[in-house]
């Protein structure tokens, strides 16, 4: 991607001031990510500290409310079953259960509470409980997410009166790369349900997977089409790929550590508003690539052991890191410091 057109000295002006906008082209995002590693880093904390507290990350924690099964054939997942990775397909869990788990999330210090169940769109009929579930944890004084698949207007808006905070249906990749990960649902289908989300009212989560195979123009396209989108999504988690056995995906060749740094503080820079997740693949990141993350404007991320049916760092592990680190909890009153503007 030719990047010799790009003033980098004027774009670096123009990022310092952290100002979010949505006319971003795909040859300044590459420019930034072409950046001498320590500049890349510094622009990034300037950013971040113009929109949030220094030294304070918000702290989610996600349940897999129901597992595997799912007809998608996401060539990273463990929960589709076109993929034999030892993930059995089981019902919804029931609402008590959620409950227990939730009170016990935000007895560890999360604040939001996210529940994911692997299916290609929810029936109707799988949302009285879901939505008796969100009504529940959102009366413990948790934020609440969910991610349940594509979902139809109707859908959104019903999850919203129940209280949902937050939808994430993440778009993975580049559009152009999305072809080679998934092939049961379209780049498109997942732009029109965040459309259907914001529409009602709802706070999007959406992000990416750095490790699927993708180039380097794929990570720029990944963070074009989501800087480009009318409102930014108020959190976006950058993943990791978690190799499963079983899965198309199990023995690419890992990402740089470096390089998903890079992934992070660009993300930070072009969506300086958000939240920008540090999401899975923690559990194989040392201490040091974890607070690099962190330097770079990664201010959110999830705890517990589990991510779905992956496993996360222990909270043993994040409380040592945190100690290290100077990191404390953005708690739950000071969530909404940076709302992002769809101006």
């Amino acid at each position: 991607m030719d990047v010799t057109q790009v003033d980098i000295e004027d774009l670096k002006r123009q990022c310092a001031e952290a100002k979010p906008r949505h006319d971003w082209t795909r040859a300044e995002i590459a420019a930034l990510f072409a950046l001498p590693f320590n500049d890349l880093l510094f622009l990034a904390q300037q950013v971040h500290r113009r929109h949030f507290p220094a030294n304070r990350v918000q702290m989610s924690q996600l349940l897999s409310i129901k597992t595997g099964g799912c007809p998608e054939d996401c060539a990273y997942c463990p929960q589709s079953a076109a993929f034999d990775t030892g993930v059995k397909a089981e019902k919804l869990m029931a609402v008590e259960a959620t409950l227990a788990a939730a009170r016990a999330a935000k007895a560890n210090g999360a604040s939001r509470f996210c529940m994911g169940a692997a299916w290609r769109n929810p029936k109707d009929r799988d949302l009285d409980q879901v939505c008796a579930m969100i009504s529940e944890v959102k009366a413990l004084g948790l934020e609440t997410c969910a991610t349940l698949g594509m979902l139809t207007p109707q859908q959104a808006r019903r999850l919203g009166e129940a209280g949902l905070d937050y939808y994430n249906h993440n778009l993975d990749t580049s559009p152009e790369f999305y072809g080679e990960i998934i092939t049961t649902r379209t780049f498109q289908d997942r732009l029109d349900t965040l459309s259907h989300v914001r529409d009602a009212g709802l706070k999007v989560c959406c992000g990416g997977i750095v490790g699927l195979g993708e180039q380097a123009d794929d990570r720029v396209g990944l963070l074009h089409s989501l800087a480009t989108l009318p409102a930014h999504p108020e959190s976006v988690p950058i993943n990791m790929l978690i190799q499963v056995e079983g899965t198309p995906l199990h023995g690419r060749t890992k990402p740089d550590g470096i390089d998903f740094v890079r992934m992070i503080a660009v993300a930070r820079i072009v969506m300086p508003a958000s939240m920008v997740r540090l999401s899975a693949g923690r559990e194989q990141m040392s201490d040091e690539l974890q607070a690099l993350c962190f330097l770079a404007g990664a201010n959110s991320l999830f705890l517990g052991e589990k991510l779905l049916t992956t496993k996360n760092p222990g909270q043993d592990r994040d409380e040592k890191l945190f100690a290290k680190l100077g990191i404390e909890p953005l708690p739950y009153e000071t969530v909404e410091f940076a709302a992002p503007s769809a101006e």
